[in-house]
């Protein structure tokens, strides 16, 4: 069982709400994490047809079962649930009194948003970081430009890592990562998709899966993404909302603070767990990642997936951009810390080339511009200063 960077925001939560709401893709972890965290509370899955018959027929005698803390695990199978949740806690607001679970699809955020505004901490657990896979201590990445003390690299091969992917599930168990991603793709597009988005040809909908995960990486055209899915612009645009709300991608936009005109305005688009992506691109083993054309744009997905879990287990949105301009200068992850910006160029190359720094060195470099240092992520073991930038190796920490 892996420990969770997550849980003493977990905890923490619990001591000043009524309701803690943990959300995140399926298989993330949640139900191991709750239960974990909070083992004498009584606990109900509304995964079971007969207590989510009990919750949608009678939601007050459903309720009134639980005289103390309760974990309600996968919510979002009784939404109406909520309102009920709402008016209990109204009335005795009593810390931790409910901890509520559900992977992230448009109806839990909806009723969540709504109905528990002002009343509910939400947390988002995401599959395993690599510290956390690593058992190794979480990344700051409010300081993510200091270079590592004696960094050492994990007995894992990076690419062996990237195409396994981080669901928890697969490395507990030891299971094949191809037949282990297949279940859970057909599991998430026929289970959590279809009534959410009415989806009617699920070929149409895996197909557009796979053309977005082969644009990993890359920015984002979303009406050649529609045209070669056969479908409409904004039945495009809806489907890849719902990758977004279920944590399966992210779309970093332009950072809108330039110091330089011309800047271009079309947003990047990752996938947020390498293994996922390299199943829908058909990769069958790690050889062949190390091998793959779009192996420099999964490195760089996860690296901006690893930062992305190192805000949110820190309790943090993660303020990540890129920057472009049209002459082609670019920086692939802008972290925007308040204070300063800190530039991040991601290189998936054993070693590190002096030209690796160009874009760095050029966006540090333009007029105005007070930020003075920077990051480089490479796919080596290294961790050193050069030229006012922070080498790091892959993984991180």
């Amino acid at each position: 069982m892996f420990s969770r960077a997550i849980r003493p925001q977990l905890e923490e939560a619990a001591r000043r709400l009524a309701i803690v709401t943990v959300t995140g893709p399926r298989q993330s972890g949640k139900t191991t994490l709750v239960r974990q965290v909070f083992p004498d509370r009584a606990y109900v899955s509304l995964e079971r047809p007969d207590e989510r018959k009990f919750a949608l027929e009678d939601p007050l005698g459903f309720l009134a079962r639980f005289q103390g803390s309760v974990i309600l695990d996968e919510v979002q199978r009784a939404p109406d649930l909520l309102s009920y949740i709402q008016v209990a806690v109204d009335e005795n607001s009593a810390p931790g009194r409910y901890i509520l679970t559900g992977s992230s699809n448009l109806l839990l955020m909806e009723g969540v948003s709504q109905t528990l505004a002002g009343r509910t901490s939400i947390l988002h657990l995401l599959p395993l970081a690599s510290t956390e896979l690593f058992g190794r201590a979480s990344v700051d990445p409010w300081h993510l430009d200091t270079p590592l003390k004696d960094a050492k690299a994990p007995d894992d091969a990076m690419w062996s890592t990237l195409w396994a992917g981080f669901y928890p599930r697969i490395h507990e168990a030891g299971l094949d990562p191809n037949r282990w991603l297949a279940d859970y793709q057909r599991t998430y597009v026929e289970r959590d998709l279809r009534d959410v988005l009415r989806v009617v040809d699920l070929d149409v909908f895996e197909r557009f899966m796979r053309l977005v995960a082969a644009r990993t990486g890359q920015e984002l055209n979303l009406s050649a993404l529609a045209g070669d899915a056969g479908i409409t612009q904004p039945t495009a645009k809806h489907w890849l909302t719902a990758l977004r709300i279920g944590f399966i991608v992210t779309v970093l936009t332009p950072h809108h603070v330039s110091f330089r005109k011309r800047l271009r305005k079309t947003p990047r688009l990752h996938f947020l767990d390498t293994g996922l992506a390299c199943y829908l691109l058909g990769i069958p083993d790690p050889p062949t990642l190390e091998r793959h054309p779009l192996r420099g744009a999964i490195f760089e997905s996860y690296v901006v997936s690893e930062l992305i879990k190192a805000f949110e287990n820190s309790g943090r949105e993660a303020p990540l951009f890129f920057w472009k301009d049209r002459s082609g200068h670019e920086v692939d992850v802008l972290v925007d810390l308040g204070s300063r910006l800190l530039p991040v160029e991601v290189k998936s190359g054993l070693t590190v080339a002096s030209d690796a720094f160009d874009g760095l060195r050029f966006w540090l470099g333009l007029p105005g511009n007070p930020n003075a240092s920077g990051v480089l992520v490479h796919g080596g073991v290294e961790s050193y200063v050069r030229s006012g930038v922070t080498v790091l190796p892959w993984f991180l920490s």
